[in-house]
C-alpha cells in the first residue's frame, strides 16, 4: 500500500471548522463531511443553523451531515425536519437513544418514511444496529455509525462487532456502515479489511494520511534527527 486512496473504504472528514471543510472538499481523498454538537462546540460555534448554513455554502457536492440536539423525540423529529430543508446532499443525525435510554428507532423509522437521509449515531453493539436495519428496508440512503474507536477505548476489539455489522446490513445497499471516532490512522485500514463503507477522520488523523507507505527506514531516521535537533535547539548540556 502507498496511498490511503488505494483503499475502498471512502474517508469523511469529521470536524466543525468551516475553513477546513472547505479547504478538504478540493481534496479528492475527502468523501463527505460529519460534525456534531461537541465538535461544534470546540471550535467556538455560537450559531448552529448559521453555521451549518455557511458550511453548505461551501460543501456542495460531498454528502454532509449535521446532528439534531434535543432529547425529546418529538422536538427531535421537528429538528430534523427542519435541518434535511436545508439542503439535497444532506444526511440528519439522530442518537440510537436519547440521555433516558429510550430507542431512537421508532423516530428513525417515521423520519425515513418522510424521506430524510439518516445518520444514525452513537451505536456501540450489533444488537443496535439490527434494530436500525429492521426499519431502514426501503428507505431513503442512510448511514449507520458505530463507534468503534470508543468500543476500543473500553478494551474491546472493535472488529468483530464491525465485521458483524457489514453482515447485518448487507441486504440494505442503501445504507452504509460508518466506522466512527478511529484513534489511529491504521484503523482506516482495519475499517477497510472489514467492510465498513466509510470511516470518519479528523483534521489531526488526516495529516497522518501522508505518511501511508512510507519507508520505514527513512521514517526512522527522521525520528532520530528529530530527537538531535530538539535537543540542540533546547540547549542541554551533560
Amino acid at each position: 500500500m502507498t496511498a490511503a486512496s488505494e483503499l475502498n473504504v471512502k474517508i469523511f472528514a469529521d470536524g466543525a471548522d468551516v475553513a477546513e471543510m472547505a479547504s478538504a472538499a478540493r481534496n479528492p481523498m475527502i468523501r463527505g463531511f460529519t460534525t456534531n454538537p461537541t465538535l461544534m462546540r470546540k471550535a467556538g460555534v455560537a450559531d448552529y443553523e448559521a453555521f451549518a448554513k455557511e458550511a453548505l455554502a461551501k460543501i456542495t457536492e460531498h454528502p454532509i451531515s449535521f446532528e439534531v440536539f434535543a432529547d425529546d423525540f418529538a422536538e427531535m423529529e421537528r429538528q430534523a425536519l427542519k435541518i434535511n430543508s436545508w439542503g439535497s446532499n444532506l444526511y440528519v443525525k439522530i442518537p440510537i437513544t436519547n440521555t433516558q435510554a429510550e430507542s431512537a428507532v421508532p423516530l428513525i423509522a417515521r423520519l425515513a418514511d418522510q424521506g430524510v437521509k439518516v445518520n444514525v449515531t452513537a451505536a456501540m453493539t450489533v444488537d443496535q444496529v439490527k434494530a436500525v436495519a429492521a426499519v431502514l428496508d426501503g428507505s431513503p440512503p442512510a448511514y449507520v455509525s458505530v463507534f468503534a474507536g470508543r468500543v476500543a477505548d473500553t478494551g474491546r476489539d472493535p472488529e468483530p462487532v464491525m465485521l458483524e455489522a457489514v453482515k447485518v446490513l448487507a441486504d440494505l445497499p442503501q445504507v452504509e456502515l460508518i466506522w466512527a471516532s478511529p484513534r489511529e490512522v491504521y484503523d482506516i485500514v482495519r475499517a477497510d479489511k472489514v467492510g465498513c463503507h466509510i470511516i470518519t477522520v479528523t483534521y489531526d488523523l488526516l495529516k497522518k494520511a501522508d505518511l501511508f507507505g512510507k519507508d520505514l527506514d527513512t521514517f526512522s531516521l527522521e525520528t532520530v534527527q528529530m530527537f538531535y535537533n530538539d535537543a540542540r535547539s533546547a540547549g542541554y548540556a551533560l
